[in-house]
């Protein structure tokens, strides 16, 4: 009988991956949202903005949306790197683009957006950086 043991490092690579995927699925999530439900599903998840703007901001809310896209698709994107320094890498790049966008948000909206884009966002960053420390 074979016992399977994980290192740290291991255990490590197992959390980041799964914050990483929670992390874009949220944002693909943000981007539907965005882009496609913005005058349905929007005004029962934004109660506080006048419904009458969801019409009206709709072309803005789209093109948010798209770039939370594109954080998605980068982050989902490491998953096919091989090369662990670049997937590290590549992870921080977008994982601090998150965390900067959640930071400004959360100065300049609501402070709501701290605790679900940057506060995850850069508790991964942590992660990758600790989890580097044994590559490296």
């Amino acid at each position: 009988m074979e016992v399977l043991v994980i290192n740290r490092a291991g255990i490590l690579d197992i959390v980041t991956s799964i914050l990483v995927t929670v992390i874009a699925l949220l944002h693909l999530y943000i981007m539907w949202l965005e882009m496609f439900a913005w005058e349905t599903r929007a005004p029962k998840v934004f109660r506080n903005f006048p419904k009458d703007l969801f019409p009206k901001t709709k072309t803005l809310a789209a093109n948010q949306g798209l770039y939370n896209g594109f954080l998605a698709a980068g982050l989902l994107w490491t998953f096919f790197i091989t090369d662990m320094l670049w997937h590290s890498y590549i992870q921080l790049f977008f994982l601090g683009c998150i965390a900067i966008a959640g930071i400004y948000g959360a100065a300049t909206a609501t402070k709501r957006i701290f605790f679900i884009q940057a506060l995850p966002a850069l508790i991964t960053i942590l992660l990758i950086l600790k989890n580097l420390e044994s590559y490296l």
